[in-house]
């Protein structure tokens, strides 16, 4: 053999012998990967926001915000994300003072419900979740909890989701069903018909909201700008996440009642393809 070559041969076998060597424990174990900075911090805001989830949820949703921003390629950052949006929602509900979001109303003389979410651009539902109420009345002096958003909705046809957002902020991601052959219009739209358990009306026939026929399941909320068309329930859920319909944006029934009641007339939709 070629003295050159022989002594190349023995170098790479003296290196792969010393990186093995190296890898080994006391025991003769391999040595357990080191985990980097970023994974590690990573991790210890996930176990921080966890800790403090039921005593402080503001604090927690903002650490949730910090990791999907800052380390976007965690490991299971899709839970991460659902947790953030749990919470959103844990807190829409809540009667949680939120800094920038919350305010409290002081029922007066001649105040109702229907007049206090007029003013302040929510619902009667929401009002009613986030305080507690049984019922739609309410007594002179009683102080009430209001979110103050700047609620709207994004539909993505490609993906087949919808994005409940306040502002700029999302707020829950939900699966949709969209039109299929391309059928559900695209641009920005005005929600102006909010109906509970619709009746379809069905090239004449009238399907009633009991029937099982009726494809609109238990929540209608309509656009303005394209009569016919709009958000709605299904009596199909396991087509949820394919483009099926026949042009509206179907959600399960409970995801539409969610929405439903957070949403006031007047919200923005924008779909895009």
């Amino acid at each position: 053999m070629n003295r050159n070559i022989f002594i190349a041969v023995i170098i790479g076998i003296a290196v792969i012998v010393f990186v093995l060597v190296l890898g080994k424990g006391k025991n003769g174990e391999t040595a357990a990967p080191t985990v980097s900075p970023t994974v590690k911090q990573a991790q210890e805001l996930y176990e921080q926001a966890q800790k403090i989830e039921n005593k402080k949820p503001a604090e927690a949703k903002e650490i949730y915000k910090e990791i999907l921003e800052t380390y976007p390629d965690m490991e299971n950052i899709s839970k991460v994300q659902d947790q953030l949006h749990r919470l959103n929602m844990g807190l829409l509900f809540s009667k949680e003072t939120v800094e920038g979001k919350t305010l409290v109303h002081e029922v007066v003389v001649g105040d109702t419900l229907g007049k206090i979410a007029k003013k302040y651009g929510t619902t009667i539902e929401l009002i009613k979740k986030s305080n507690g109420l049984k019922s739609d009345i309410i007594r002179v002096g009683q102080r009430l909890r209001i979110w103050q958003g700047s609620f709207n909705i994004f539909v993505d046809k490609s993906q087949n989701i919808l994005l409940l957002k306040d502002g700029n902020e999302v707020l829950k991601m939900y699966v949709v069903s969209t039109g299929e052959n391309n059928s559900t219009p695209v641009g920005t739209f005005t929600v102006t018909s909010k109906l509970e358990n619709p009746v379809w009306f069905n090239s004449g026939v009238v399907v009633p909201p009991e029937s099982p026929q009726n494809v609109l399941g238990t929540r209608w909320l309509g656009f303005e700008e394209a009569p016919g068309y709009g958000i709605h329930g299904t009596v199909e859920p396991d087509k949820l996440g394919q483009q099926v319909t026949a042009g509206c944006v179907r959600m399960s029934n409970e995801d539409v009642e969610e929405l439903y009641s957070i949403v006031p007339r007047g919200v923005k939709v924008t779909v895009v393809d």
